[in-house]
């Protein structure tokens, strides 16, 4: 379905949507994260950039499994946590965000579905925004197999016509949003996705950065475990985590029980983030250590990205979004970290 909203509607559409728990990017202190929205005229579907993917929403950087306590009469009570049953809408996605969730969604229902990540997944539906302007010079999405305008994993995508958005509704979902509000909606013109063909174009064109022959990096990595490469390299990661706490793509979390220090015995078990950057994540409780130094958690950052992840799911983990580049306070720039990976050895 393919429909023309003027920005004059845009707000009477959202209006509609009231039902939904909406979230849309919202600036403070010159930063732009997603937060819920009460109040549909404060929704600006143009921003540069996110600091945080929606990747929070739908896998939280905490969330309770379950509630414990003690009990007289059965020992222990267990109660479990599950997220709320709710509709959700995040606007104003990123294309390379939405692909990012559509990668993770991989891990999530491997062997083991995670009924966590898969309450908010399923009824959380994804309002994309074209980049007709890269929001970052560091963009590169281009090189990893997604585009300014890609579709994947988005319900549906806008594309901003000036005083106008061209509309293309992908899912059910997508048409259900839209049906709600017909009259909020016209027929595109011919003109319209004319104009429609030419941004996007010219969408691509301004993409600046790139990594050329980025096919032949995985079986590169696969001879590059062993070598003084990744201690060169680390040499001015300073271990902040910044790089896999932005990425929309990155997943590792830790599960632990945080218990009151009174009695009776009360507590949480407790899933939140993890940074396989940080000295103690592959800690062992014998105090071994298997990656011990920052070069070998370099290493693994880029080989989990553009190797294992190759071999597991034919695609890279990696969506090109550059905030891991615009935000590193060391200037580590993974282009050029993979640039010099192709050319080991030449």
């Amino acid at each position: 379905m393919e429909k023309i909203l003027t920005k004059k509607s845009f707000s009477k559409w959202v209006k509609k949507l009231e039902s939904y728990k909406i979230y849309a990017p919202v600036k403070n202190d010159d930063l732009w994260n997603y937060e819920i929205i009460d109040i549909p005229e404060s929704i600006q579907p143009d921003y540069p950039n996110t600091v945080l993917s929606p990747k929070k929403i739908i896998f939280p950087q905490r969330e309770i499994f379950l509630e414990f306590k003690a009990s007289n009469e059965e020992g222990l009570e267990v109660k479990e946590i599950l997220p709320e049953e709710r509709p959700a809408i995040i606007f104003g996605v990123r294309p390379c965000d939405a692909r990012a969730l559509t990668l993770t969604d991989n891990v999530f229902k491997g062997d083991f579905e995670d009924p966590y990540y898969w309450k908010r997944r399923n009824q959380t539906i994804l309002i994309g925004l074209t980049c007709n302007i890269p929001p970052s010079f560091d963009c590169f999405c281009l090189s990893v197999g997604g585009s300014p305008h890609s579709k994947d994993g988005l319900d549906i995508l806008m594309t901003d016509l000036e005083d106008k958005y061209y509309i293309e509704s992908l899912t059910k979902k997508g048409n259900q949003l839209i049906n709600l509000a017909k009259d909020c909606f016209e027929e595109p013109k011919v003109m319209d996705k004319k104009d429609l063909e030419k941004i996007q174009a010219n969408s691509e064109i301004q993409i600046k950065r790139q990594i050329k022959d980025i096919k032949k990096i995985p079986k590169k990595l696969k001879g590059m475990f062993d070598t003084p490469f990744w201690d060169k390299e680390s040499l001015s990661c300073i271990q902040c985590g910044i790089c896999t706490y932005l990425c929309p793509t990155c997943h590792c979390f830790d599960i632990n029980d945080e218990v009151a220090s009174s009695a009776p015995l009360k507590g949480k078990r407790v899933r939140t983030w993890d940074n396989c950057q940080f000295p103690d994540f592959t800690m062992h409780s014998s105090g071994h250590n298997p990656r011990p130094d920052k070069a070998s958690r370099l290493r693994q950052r880029i080989l989990h990205k553009f190797q294992y992840f190759v071999e597991l799911y034919e695609n890279f983990q990696c969506v090109g979004c550059g905030r891991c580049i615009s935000k590193c306070p060391v200037g580590i720039d993974i282009i050029e970290v993979l640039d010099k990976v192709r050319d080991y050895g030449l």
